[in-house]
């Protein structure tokens, strides 16, 4: 094991620590437990990531364009654009803020001599050569060799995937992301931070893919197409507004042509998009569950497979007494007095906890006491008037041919952990057991369920989603705790005959549900090979040995209570360790699917729409119908603010692949129907003849509001027609109908009719309205509706 340093000068061997200058200077040299991880961007990155993007910049050019024709009203984009940027910074900010202090309040701490007193610092300020005091219950936070161990024992299943503990004498080396199950010791931190063994395995592991998001990649592979769509438009728009109302000066063409490009930006869908996984996050920290990734979110929703760790996830990773069948003539009431005078211990390991809580003291007098060691497995103590007591595993206290054994089979096969309490005349010492060892009884023990395992593999059962319990322990002790969560095992299947690839083991994987003695190897094996069968794969984990597999899966779901290691390559972590938080985050995930591919329908509609307005007006040397300021309106009550009451709504729909491909097939043949109904309005009504911008109270009477369809201010009867179409995307698109449903699309409708109908509105957006020109706008906008209507019939039908 590589050490940074070793204790070589005299302040590094006092038993008062370091001083709080040398603190300093180690700090100042970087030699600090701080590994870089961060569950968020910084303030500079979010700003960045919301201020300069390549639409923004975009409406950025186009709005100093229209700025220079002095149409101020024409210049309203530019403030949405600003709006936009500012609440995309303003809502990632809020959310950093709240991930970031969730995840400070659970970093774990560490105890270190400094100055010759015990503080408890954070983990992460843990430096070089600190002197670490480890305790039963601690993490190791950093390599080192011990320099004074009082029975230490250490939990290494997070290196090794091994249960059993390993004790450890002065002068062992000892590693990172280990516990203490018993003991305390003394040692200086001598490997810290990416160079500590726990975080090289999690810098191994962070060297995979990151969180792969179909939204995400639906939406980037949009933006592509939009940005080409935008190159080709441009000099097509500018060229035919030239041709259309070039004698009307360059302010005109330069307006009407801003007015078509700004309606193929998605301004607002990538705000939506992030704003919606964010609060997602955020929503989830409540219930205890950090989101370090954001796409997890989605992608949780779109698992059909998660692998579960029984410890920790099915199992609350602790031991409950069950049962003592005595043996050999002995009475249940001395058995049980015996088990809680042995449970009655100073330094109880877990085996005597779980008695402890159990069963009472008798009050025996304690004379003597050999502690629990790992490698002879067993303890004793020896109690006054009552002799000596032993207590370990059968196969250590058993000789090999005692018929207990198959007892002892048979509890194990039923998912019992079990132990054999002996009794002897004694004495007995630490290096062998006496010759009349007598045994006394059978204690049982069992791995506490979690009390809402069954309900949430019920619920994951049920919406399809396949489960395969991953454990390295014994598989018929696996299979029991998969049949007391209500699985059906089916025949378990020992790991350590199967291959590590190929198709011998993805037909295994198809067909099992229970593996145990599986390896941490073969973990990565096994997600690997059902990602290969096409599935999407999560998987839980608590241990280093689980952190290169997490990562591998699609998504990987670390428990509070695991390794740092583990926490730091997941996707996402159940601080409190609750599987039951499943649900909740699948729920999460489908909102966040359903609402975005709502929204984004209605940006693509837009988008598709002013394509065709741009190709139509071009082909027959038309104006462009509408000003920049007329399409502000529509995006505004029709997109921009529905969308964002949409994207965080419930939403509970499974679900589908395909998202980008549903997107395409409804949203562009409803712009094109928006597009095609807006050119038909504009050249029946006899729009295009209209009163140009600026010419109107010189033409004809504001005051009597002149009926003469020669004295239309142009853009309003398609702006009428566009809304009625857009309304009906709306429409289709919330549906099913809620109260609060029905209640934005009333709003947003009133806010477009006062638009019209309030003077300040018309002077605003330059509408003139007679009843000549809304009535054929309203008709066509109508039938447009219908075809809305019978486009997302159709869709529905074939998706």
């Amino acid at each position: 094991m590589a050490m940074q340093g070793s204790p070589t000068d005299t302040a590094l061997v006092r038993d008062t620590g370091l001083t709080g200058a040398e603190v300093a200077e180690r700090v100042a040299r970087g030699e600090v437990n701080e590994v870089g991880e961060r569950t968020s961007r910084s303030v500079g990155e979010i700003i960045r990531a919301n201020v300069f993007t390549r639409f923004n910049a975009i409406l950025g050019a186009l709005f100093v364009m229209v700025m220079t024709t002095g149409s101020w009203a024409d210049g309203l984009f530019g403030v949405i654009l600003v709006v936009n940027s500012a609440i995309g910074i303003a809502q990632e900010y809020l959310a950093k803020r709240k991930l970031d202090r969730l995840a400070l309040l659970n970093a774990p701490t560490t105890r270190v001599i400094r100055d010759g007193e015990t503080l408890e610092v954070p983990t992460r300020e843990v430096v070089l050569d600190d002197l670490i005091e480890l305790r039963t219950g601690d993490e190791v936070p950093a390599d080192g060799v011990l320099l004074r161990s009082e029975g230490l024992e250490l939990n290494e299943s997070n290196l090794t995937g091994e249960s059993d503990p390993v004790h450890h004498p002065e002068g062992d080396e000892i590693r990172s992301g280990t516990s203490v199950v018993a003991g305390t010791g003394r040692y200086h931190a001598r490997a810290v931070g990416a160079d500590a063994y726990v975080n090289r395995i999690a810098a191994e592991a962070r060297k995979f893919t990151r969180t792969h998001s179909e939204i995400q990649a639906s939406i980037n592979t949009l933006l592509r197409y939009i940005t080409w769509v935008i190159a080709a438009a441009l000099p097509l728009q500018i060229w035919s507004q030239w041709r259309a109302v070039g004698d009307q000066g360059w302010q005109s063409v330069v307006i009407r042509s801003a007015a078509g490009i700004v309606g193929l930006v998605p301004e607002g869908l990538v705000l939506l998009t992030s704003v919606a996984f964010l609060l997602a996050a955020v929503r989830l920290t409540r219930d205890e569950v950090l989101v370090q990734q954001l796409p997890a979110v989605e992608g949780l929703a779109r698992v059909d497979v998660v692998c579960l760790d029984k410890t920790g996830t099915l199992t609350v990773g602790e031991i409950a007494f069950d049962d003592a069948e005595p043996v050999n003539g002995n009475t249940a009431h001395e058995v049980r007095a015996a088990l809680g005078a042995l449970a009655d211990d100073p330094d109880p390991n877990g085996t005597l906890a779980a008695i402890g809580a159990v069963l009472p003291s008798p009050a025996w007098h304690r004379n003597s006491t050999v502690p629990f060691n790992s490698q002879r497995k067993w303890s004793a103590a020896c109690f006054e008037e009552h002799g000596w007591w032993v207590m370990g595993a059968p196969e250590m206290l058993l000789p090999t041919d005692d018929p207990l054994h198959a007892q002892v089979s048979d509890l194990a096969g039923r998912g019992r952990r079990v132990v054999l309490l002996a009794r002897s005349a004694g004495p007995v010492d630490s290096c062998a057991l006496p010759d009349d060892l007598t045994p006394a009884a059978l204690v049982s023990l069992a791995e506490q369920i979690r009390p809402d395992a069954q309900e949430t593999l019920t619920y994951l059962a049920d919406q399809g989603v396949a489960i395969k319990i991953i454990s390295g322990d014994n598989p018929q002790t696996v299979a029991a705790v998969a049949r007391e969560v209500g699985l059906d095992p089916g025949e378990p299947v020992d790991a350590r005959t199967l291959p590590e690839d190929g198709d011998e083991l993805r037909e295994v994987l198809a067909a099992g549900t229970v593996f145990g003695r599986v390896s941490p190897e073969q973990k990565r094996s096994f997600v690997r090979a059902l990602q290969a069968d096409g599935h999407v794969v999560a998987m839980t984990g608590d241990g280093v040995n689980d952190a290169l597999a997490l990562k591998d899966a699609d998504i990987g779901l670390a428990m509070g209570n695991g390794a740092q290691a583990t926490k730091a390559v997941a996707e996402l972590v159940l601080l409190d360790g609750r599987f039951s938080h499943m649900p909740k985050v699948l729920a999460e995930g489908r909102r966040v699917i359903g609402n975005v591919e709502r929204v984004a329908n209605l940006f693509v509609a837009k988008n598709a729409m002013s394509l065709v307005a741009i190709v139509a007006t071009a082909l027959v040397a038309l104006p462009f119908p509408f000003l920049p300021r007329h399409l502000t309106l529509v995006s505004t009550v029709t997109i921009g603010i529905p969308a964002f009451v949409l994207a965080l709504g419930p939403n509970i729909r499974r679900y589908q692949p395909g998202f980008l491909g549903r997107i395409l097939r409804f949203a562009v043949p409803a712009g094109a129907i928006a597009g095609l109904a807006v050119i038909v309005s504009y050249l029946v009504t006899g729009e295009r003849y209209g009163v140009a911008p600026g010419q109107f109270e010189a033409r004809c009477s504001v005051a009597t509001g002149s009926s003469d369809l020669s004295c239309i201010r142009p853009g309003t009867g398609a702006t009428i027609t566009l809304l009625v179409v857009f309304f009906a995307i709306l429409f289709v698109l919330a549906l099913p109908l809620r109260l609060w449903k029905v209640v934005l699309i009333g709003s947003m409708a009133a806010l477009a009719v006062l638009a019209f109908v309030l003077p300040i509105g018309r002077d605003f957006f330059s509408f003139s309205a007679p009843a000549g020109l809304v009535w054929p706008s309203l008709g066509i906008g109508a039938l447009g509706a219908l075809c809305i209507v019978a486009l997302r019939r159709w869709t529905m039908r074939t998706t």
